[in-house]
C-alpha cells in the first residue's frame, strides 16, 4: 500500500458556510484521480461534514469502484452512544451509509482521557474483536489524543489492537502538549504500525512564516510545504499511511505526484524541518487545525475554528492591530452565527477538543483583537 492516504473530513463544498454541502461531482473527480494514481487508503468517520462524510463515501467511492479497488477506514466515537445496543447502532448504519459491506479498518475514535473509562466500561476494545471476527472488520485499531503513559496502558491491556492513529507532523513531533515522538514510540514498543493523522496540522504546514518558507525554498525550490510536512510523516518507518485531508483536485494531484515515487527524508532536510519549526511556533498564536469538533456542541453556534484561523492570520502580520480585511471577514462570520462575545464558557468545546486547547481564553483574545 501507497504511503498517502485520502482523509474525507476537509472536502470540497458547494456553500462553505454549510459543512454538509460535500461538491459530489468534484469529490467524485478527486476520488478517480487518487485511485488511477494507485493509492487506495480512504478514511472517514460519523461526524465529518456535518456528518455527510459517510454518505459521501457510497456516491463518490463504494457506490462507483470495485470493492477490492480500495481501502476505507471508519470509527466508533464516544459521544454518539451510551449502551451495548448503541454500539451495533452506529456501526449497522455506517455499514448502510457507506454500502462498504464491511470496513477494511475500523477504529475507536480519538481515544482519550475524557473517555477511556467509557470505551472500557462498555467493552469497546472486545466489541472490536468480535467485528473482526465476523469479518466485518479486517483490522482494529483506535485513533489517539492523549498522554504516551495513558498510550502505553491502553496497548498494555489491549495487545489485540493492531494499529494506531495519532496526530504526527514535525511541528508537534516534540510538542510538550501533543507529544508526538514520545506517542510514536511508545506504537514502536509495541509493535503497532502508526497511520498518521494531522501531517499538515490543519494547513499550517502549508502556509508557512516567510523565514521558514525561505529555509526550505532555499534547499528545494519546487518543492511546496505540504510536500515537506507529509514527507516528514511517511519517512518515518512505523508509519504505515499518512492521511491527507484534501479539498480539491489540485491537492489530490499534488499530494500523489510527489508520494507516487517517495522519497524519505535525508538527515540534512529533517535538520532543515527542525529550524523551520522553531520559526514557526514563534508565529502561531492559537495552535488550532480546524478539525470543528468544538463547534457542534457550542450552544453559541460559534464558528471557533474560524476565528481562531482569522485570528493567527491577523497575528503574523507585523502590527496585529492595523487593520486588514480580516477584520472585516470576522465581521461576516459574526453575521453568519455566534460571535467571540457570546461565548458563555460553558466548556464544551474544551472537553471535546483533541489539541486540549484554551478554547475559552482563545477566543477573549480574539474578541480583544477585533472588537476594538
Amino acid at each position: 500500500m501507497k504511503k498517502l492516504g485520502f482523509g474525507l473530513m476537509r472536502l470540497p463544498l458547494l456553500d462553505p458556510k454549510d459543512d454538509g454541502s460535500i461538491d459530489i461531482e468534484t469529490m467524485q473527480r478527486m476520488v478517480d484521480a487518487f485511485l488511477e494514481r494507485g493509492f487506495t487508503y480512504f478514511d472517514t468517520a460519523w461526524m465529518y461534514c456535518g456528518s455527510k462524510s459517510e454518505d459521501a463515501v457510497k456516491l463518490t467511492l463504494t457506490g462507483r469502484h470495485p470493492r477490492d479497488s480500495y481501502t476505507l477506514a471508519d470509527k466508533l466515537h464516544s459521544a454518539f452512544f451510551d449502551t451495548l445496543e448503541g454500539r451495533d447502532e452506529i456501526f449497522n448504519e455506517q455499514l448502510r451509509k457507506t454500502g462498504a459491506g464491511y470496513f477494511d479498518y475500523y477504529l475507536l475514535h480519538s481515544v482519550e482521557t475524557g473517555n477511556i473509562e467509557k470505551y472500557e466500561k462498555l467493552d469497546c476494545f472486545a466489541w472490536l474483536a468480535e467485528k473482526k471476527a465476523k469479518g466485518l472488520a479486517r483490522h482494529i485499531g483506535f485513533s489517539f489524543h492523549a498522554t504516551p503513559e495513558l498510550l502505553d496502558e491502553v496497548l498494555t491491556r489491549h495487545p489485540e489492537m493492531e494499529f494506531v492513529q495519532l496526530q504526527l507532523n514535525y511541528l508537534d513531533w516534540d510538542s510538550a502538549s501533543v507529544q508526538s515522538r514520545a506517542c510514536y514510540e511508545v506504537c514502536v514498543k509495541h509493535g503497532k504500525p502508526v497511520v498518521v493523522m494531522e501531517p499538515v496540522k490543519g494547513g499550517t504546514l502549508a502556509k508557512l512564516p516567510d523565514g521558514a518558507q525561505a529555509l526550505l525554498k532555499n534547499h528545494d525550490p519546487q518543492a511546496s510545504m505540504a510536500s515537506w510536512a507529509v514527507r516528514f510523516a511517511a519517512s518515518l518507518p512505523n508509519v504505515m499511511v499518512v492521511l491527507s485531508g484534501m479539498s480539491t483536485l489540485e491537492q489530490i494531484m499534488e499530494n500523489t505526484g510527489f508520494m507516487q515515487e517517495f522519497k524519505p527524508l535525508t538527515e540534512r532536510e529533517n535538520a532543515l524541518l527542525a529550524q523551520a519549526a522553531d520559526i514557526i511556533r514563534g508565529r502561531i498564536a492559537v495552535p488550532c487545525t480546524g478539525c470543528s469538533y468544538c463547534t457542534e456542541g457550542c450552544p453559541c453556534h460559534i464558528a471557533i475554528p474560524k476565528y481562531f484561523n482569522l485570528y493567527n492570520e491577523q497575528m503574523r502580520m507585523e502590527d496585529p492591530h492595523s487593520w486588514s480585511s480580516n477584520f472585516t471577514l470576522y465581521e461576516q462570520l459574526g453575521a453568519q452565527g455566534g460571535t467571540p462575545a457570546d461565548c458563555i464558557s460553558c466548556g464544551q468545546c474544551e472537553g471535546v477538543c483533541p489539541q486540549h486547547l484554551h478554547v475559552i481564553r482563545h477566543l477573549r483574545q480574539v474578541k480583544a483583537l477585533f472588537g476594538q
